[in-house]
């Protein structure tokens, strides 16, 4: 009978529950601290008030934005790692690849956002390309406080269909070229002045980047 025995194998994942209660917790705090501020931020898919309020360039670096900056990295890393977890690429319980991803996104945003200062800089277009960056870093956290909730019930759930993460990133997506609309829309007196530097800022900064890293991952795990 011992023969026919199989050994079990116990999943750790304290530490993925640990950063769970981190991430949530920060969520948390952010919305006791800004009250106000979180309520709005919470309908920006439904109105552009927040975006209007909030568009002053120092807002970038304000706590309120800081704080969320970091319940975005933890939630997209757990949500590519599920998704490499759920088409069968790696193990959703390993820790050593999601620090892994998790250093590769806080090096890739911050790199990608130096880099942008440095061509705005240099194309004279500072003022867009500040209020373009706090347009998109708002929406995108946005999208990784929102889907925080859906990493925590895909971790601790098996067999999950392959369509959940396909319809998370569709989305994801959408918010996000939503965002891009919202932004032209927001500065095109500024867009038009410069229409020439703004091309090859999309160009050489927000489709480049994407498409060259998107490039390397399906390299990789094909």
């Amino acid at each position: 009978m011992i023969e026919h025995l199989q050994p079990r194998i116990l999943e750790n994942k304290d530490w993925a529950t640990l950063l769970f209660v981190v991430a949530f917790a920060l969520v948390a705090i952010t919305k006791s601290t800004y009250e106000t501020r979180f309520s709005e931020f919470s309908k920006l898919i439904f109105s552009d008030k927040y975006a209007k309020i909030y568009r002053d360039t120092s807002n970038l670096k304000g706590s309120f934005i800081v704080g969320l900056f970091f319940v975005q990295i933890l939630s997209f890393s757990f949500f590519i790692l599920l998704t490499l977890h759920i088409f069968g690429y790696a193990s959703k319980t390993d820790w050593i690849l999601y620090i892994q991803i998790a250093t590769f996104l806080l090096y890739f945003i911050l790199g990608k956002f130096l880099i942008e200062k440095i061509v705005a800089t240099s194309f004279n277009i500072d003022e867009f390309v500040s209020l373009f960056n706090l347009q998109k870093a708002t929406y995108r956290t946005y999208i990784g406080v929102l889907i925080l909730p859906f990493n925590a019930v895909l971790f601790y759930y098996d067999n999950i269909p392959k369509i959940v993460p396909l319809v998370i990133i569709g989305v994801s997506l959408c918010i996000s070229l939503f965002s891009y609309f919202i932004s032209i829309k927001t500065y095109q007196n500024i867009i038009i002045g410069k229409l020439f530097y703004f091309i090859l800022y999309l160009c050489a900064l927000e489709i480049a980047p994407y498409y060259f890293m998107y490039y390397w991952i399906t390299k990789e795990v094909a």
